[in-house]
């Protein structure tokens, strides 16, 4: 079995993070969907997990980083990106397009501060929400994403 960690839309609210990482602590893998990518580098020293963080669209002044990245999870192909690049305050059909064209099972994004958990022809689209500035009437939370044997098993934990 692999568990990740999805946390998302920190903006360099350490109070914040502090109360997401015991929720943390038993994974394999955290991911950061970005805003702050920098961090990304307080979770990982934090917690001794390795952290896959890709920039958001407040992180011009952060570290060089990636605006995305794919990784295996198990047989599970995952893409992470913040998705302001693909528009999804608007429409999730060009981040599908994205997922469809290039074999993709599971996508992690951020941006909207509004968590989301759909599936989309046969892809998976998980968005934590925030840790610190909720939208749309959400609370704060991260997700917890399990893969074993091929099942997908997600959780989003209110903070």
């Amino acid at each position: 079995m692999m568990r990740i960690g999805i946390i998302s839309d920190t903006h360099r609210f350490t109070k914040a993070i502090d109360h997401a990482i015991p929720y943390l602590q038993d994974c394999d893998l955290i991911v950061h969907a970005g805003d702050n990518i920098d961090d990304a580098d307080y979770i990982e020293a934090v917690t001794d997990i390795p952290v896959v963080a890709v920039k958001g669209n407040c992180d011009f002044y952060s570290e060089p980083g990636k605006d995305e990245e794919t990784f295996m999870a198990e047989d599970k192909r995952v893409f992470v990106c913040h998705g302001h690049n693909y528009g999804i305050k608007y429409s999730m059909s060009d981040l599908l397009n994205k997922a469809l064209n290039s074999n993709i099972d599971i996508v992690i994004f951020g941006h909207s501060h509004i968590p989301f958990y759909q599936e989309i022809r046969g892809v998976i689209f998980i968005n934590p929400g925030s840790v610190s500035l909720p939208r749309g009437g959400s609370s704060k939370g991260l997700g917890i994403l399990d893969i074993e044997n091929g099942e997908i098993t997600y959780e989003r934990i209110e903070i």
